[in-house]
């Protein structure tokens, strides 16, 4: 007989669900207006459903309202339409997530001091949700995080509802793939993963994102989903570790790391490149391990390939500042009172993004060792102080590129290879370079540049000009 009562339950809930995401009167919900959350309420809008986007900040709310886009991958010219139209509406009044029939839940899941994970924005995204969950709604998490978070952190926080999941509403984990300023791969193109914590939960799920995305991958559980997107992190970061190592290999080796990478990418098969660089940047790549690493410890498990990866990119910041040194010394100059200009602080080439980037740490052990340190970066025209860069000086703002500003510096050392720098330019006027990103290797002879490893840097000499040898 309880069977039967949940029979009927979960196919009320399932037909009321169904037909308003079949014929489009299913509003959306989505909880985190940045990165992620955004661009996924712009493709539930084109996807033909009223969507309500959920965020704390009252200036975000305020912005997307006014049609004004506060991140780089979505043009306002693109948010303004679907906001005048009424299609999406930006609120920071969370009982209005009863008004939805799903909810994607997109917000931040940051580590702690001892990287440890931080789901204090989950949990209050959760109990929000809570608090307006009725029966036939479908709630799927896809911020990253460890495996089990939905089935033993969210589940038991929905169900003190009295409702059940795949019974009275459904539950599950997508994650997000985000790539900030990536021309090729967005939101509605890169294949979207799903599970649910029960079959139902997974057939509500692809019922609603199948609507939005151009390709659907289910995989068997919640839990699988969770590990799919820790998984594919912890690959690049390991990859990219290998690559840092190997540079390192080549410093002492007297080879040039990036002729030896170049060679290697030219095999058909079996071989991925990745390239070494100042360091790992990014809210997900540097991140995202730490959650496997973390739950695996509560199993008595050491992942011990993720926690030697991560101390060597770790590592990378100290390593560049290393070369700073060198190149200065070979110039009879110390870091202690030297003009060194950063090229580019964002985490990665052409985006304004500076959340955990290498940059700042580099800039930082700069200033520890006595350089007058500035930057030029496009793309990041200031550096605020939210308390946690250890730098001084703060605000900090981008220099504009000028011979002037070349020329007085000591190095210039570039971090961020963004593809709108005029490197020949820079090469006509810098006394020095140190090149982490090997931009420099095809700009011309005679150059006086520095690079990761030994044998990248420049050595014909030309009249005028201060060389390292």
């Amino acid at each position: 007989m309880e069977l039967l009562r949940h029979t009927g339950r979960t196919e009320s809930a399932r037909e009321m669900f169904s037909d308003r995401v079949s014929n489009r009167t299913a509003i959306v919900g989505v909880v985190g207006l940045g990165y992620v959350g955004l661009p996924l309420a712009l493709e539930m809008v084109r996807a033909g459903y009223k969507t309500l986007g959920f965020d704390v900040s009252r200036s975000v709310v305020d912005k997307v309202n006014s049609g004004v886009s506060h991140i780089a991958d979505v043009a306002s010219a693109d948010l303004a339409p679907l906001v005048s139209s009424g299609a999406l509406e930006a609120v920071d009044d969370f009982s209005r997530l009863s008004e939805c029939d799903a909810i994607s839940i997109c917000v931040p899941t940051p580590l702690n001091k001892i990287k440890d994970p931080d789901l204090s924005f989950v949990l209050s995204a959760a109990h929000a949700v809570l608090h307006a969950l009725r029966p036939g709604q479908l709630v799927v998490l896809e911020s990253t995080t460890y495996p089990g978070t939905t089935r033993d952190v969210i589940l038991p926080i929905l169900e003190e509802s009295g409702l059940r999941a795949g019974i009275d509403f459904f539950l599950c984990f997508s994650p997000e793939r985000v790539d900030p300023g990536n021309p090729v791969w967005h939101t509605r193109n890169t294949p979207k993963v799903l599970g649910g914590i029960t079959p139902v939960c997974t057939a509500a799920g692809v019922e609603l994102y199948e609507t939005v995305f151009d390709t659907m991958v289910l995989v068997e559980s919640a839990e699988a989903a969770e590990l799919v997107k820790v998984y594919e992190n912890t690959f690049r970061m390991v990859n990219i570790a290998l690559a840092n190592e190997l540079a390192q290999a080549c410093d002492r080796l007297d080879v040039d790391v990036w002729g030896v990478i170049e060679a290697a990418a030219t095999k058909p098969f079996g071989f991925m490149k990745f390239t070494p660089g100042p360091g790992l940047g990014g809210h997900c790549i540097p991140l995202d391990p730490h959650y496997l690493s973390w739950k695996m410890r509560t199993l008595a498990f050491k992942t011990r390939l993720i926690e030697l990866a991560s101390e060597i990119n770790a590592e990378m910041p100290a390593f560049v500042v290393g070369k700073v040194a060198e190149a200065l010394n070979m110039d009879r100059k110390a870091v202690n009172g030297s003009r060194i200009l950063v090229l580019g602080v964002a985490y990665k080439k052409d985006i304004d993004d500076l959340r955990e980037s290498p940059a700042l740490e580099i800039l930082r052990l700069l200033q520890k060792k006595g350089a007058e340190v500035a930057y030029h970066d496009p793309y990041c025209p200031e550096i605020e102080d939210h308390g946690h860069t250890g730098l001084t000086g703060l605000p900090m703002k981008s220099l504009e590129l000028t011979e002037k500003v070349l020329l007085e510096s000591d190095v210039i050392l570039i971090v961020t290879d963004h593809s709108t720098v005029d490197y020949d330019f820079v090469g006509a006027h810098a006394r020095l370079i140190v090149d982490t990103r090997g931009v420099m290797r095809s700009a011309g002879e005679g150059l006086p540049v520095v690079g990761l490893s030994r044998n990248s840097s420049r050595r014909p000499a030309v009249e005028g000009k201060r060389l390292v040898s």
